[in-house]
């Protein structure tokens, strides 16, 4: 009965054409520090709590900074059309060539824009800004879309690298600054292909892509939700909800006690979470969370943090991203219903300062990406359902 009920409610929901409607969100003004601490009453601090002040935004763009014109090592991902189609990563992406990979150097543009926005008096706030108008000129978003419009590239990136690039078309969008707004300009020919992409892509997509790694369906079209919804995308939001309604909607009993896998930066039970919370009404959430993973109501639910064994093995130490992904998706569930999951806040906490001390100063299998989901994760920290 419940799941005829919840049916029925995602039906109505489709036919009256009307968008999920959230709890406000309440924001941090970008002067002030991230205190994760300030959102726990003192009996939930379990773990030392990361605070995202000024100090540790000057450390951690370093990463991104230093990265995104680091051209090698590179790990292109290219199908070869013939033999012409060899060249050295600047050439055949002339914005996102560093960081290792194309989706990494994305979301260290990504990282850098979050954390300049949120501290405007950053030390390098201005070799920031300038390392992004070099990146980030219509030349260079141009020669991005050439190689996305190669005959073997269509599918490239589907669909991480794509989420990430609507992820920081979306933070350019929403950035208050000639500069940003410039970039922005800049970069909307290459979201309005990845659109496109994704729109054609999910009706052909039969069934949801379950793993812990790039591939999972849930998480890319969590942030391209995000992005339909900022840009008032009616038709893109419509076919995002469709699909996310279509792979989980009849989903039960998640098998959380098998993650995480040897290699998962994202939790495929808390992924599908992350979604759903976006896509369905409050009361057609109650009952699908009921059927799907009820445990994260109990205020005793607990999750051991990812471990990582060797640090400069660039798979294992996807467990530090992990914890962060995981984070992010408690204090999702946090912000939008504090009065069910509120208590997620401290193993969110726990989570982030495990891993947060390994983000600095590690490896470059580690160091190019991590700084990015620590950041992101924080910034899920700070915000705050309105009271």
């Amino acid at each position: 009965m419940k799941r005829i009920i919840l049916v029925f409610i995602s039906i109505l929901t489709f036919s009256c054409n009307s968008d999920t409607k959230e709890d406000p969100v309440k924001t941090t003004n970008a002067n002030d520090t991230l205190n994760t601490e300030d959102l726990l009453p003192d009996n939930l601090l379990e773990e030392k709590v990361v605070n995202l002040g000024e100090t540790e935004a000057n450390n951690l763009v370093e990463l991104p900074l230093n990265c995104i014109n680091q051209e090698y090592p590179n790990k292109l991902g290219q199908t070869l059309e013939n033999k012409n189609a060899l060249d050295e990563p600047h050439v055949l992406h002339p914005a996102f060539y560093g960081c290792f990979d194309w989706h990494s150097s994305v979301h260290a543009h990504w990282s850098l824009v979050s954390l300049l926005k949120q501290f405007p008096n950053l030390k390098k706030g201005e070799k920031i800004r300038e390392a992004l108008s070099n990146s980030l000129t219509a030349e260079n978003i141009q020669g991005e879309i050439a190689y996305f419009n190669r005959k073997e590239s269509t599918s490239y990136e589907r669909t991480y690298g794509w989420a990430w690039l609507l992820k920081l078309q979306e933070e350019l969008l929403n950035w208050q600054d000639p500069l940003g707004q410039e970039l922005a300009k800049n970069l909307q020919p290459l979201a309005d292909l990845i659109v496109n992409r994704y729109k054609e892509f999910l009706p052909k997509l039969n069934y949801p892509i379950r793993v812990g790694e790039h591939t999972n369906s849930a998480f890319g079209l969590g942030f391209a939700y995000d992005y339909a919804k900022t840009t008032e995308n009616t038709e893109f939001l419509e076919a995002i909800k469709k699909s996310a309604q279509r792979f989980y909607l009849k989903d039960d009993n998640c098998p959380v006690t098998w993650e995480p896998g040897g290699y998962d930066f994202l939790s495929p039970c808390l992924e599908e979470v992350d979604i759903m919370r976006r896509v369905l009404p409050k009361s057609a959430f109650n009952l699908w969370i009921e059927d799907f993973m009820p445990q994260l109501k109990k205020k005793d639910f607990q999750m051991e943090v990812g471990e990582v064994s060797d640090r400069t093995d660039g798979k294992l130490v996807h467990l530090d991203g992990l914890n962060f992904s995981r984070a992010w998706v408690f204090y999702g569930l946090a912000n939008q219903y504090p009065e069910k999951f509120g208590h997620l806040r401290s193993l969110a906490n726990k989570h982030v300062s495990h891993s947060f001390s390994n983000v600095a100063g590690d490896s470059y299998e580690g160091g190019h990406w991590l700084g990015t989901f620590a950041i992101y994760a924080l910034k899920e920290a700070g915000k705050n359902s309105k009271e």
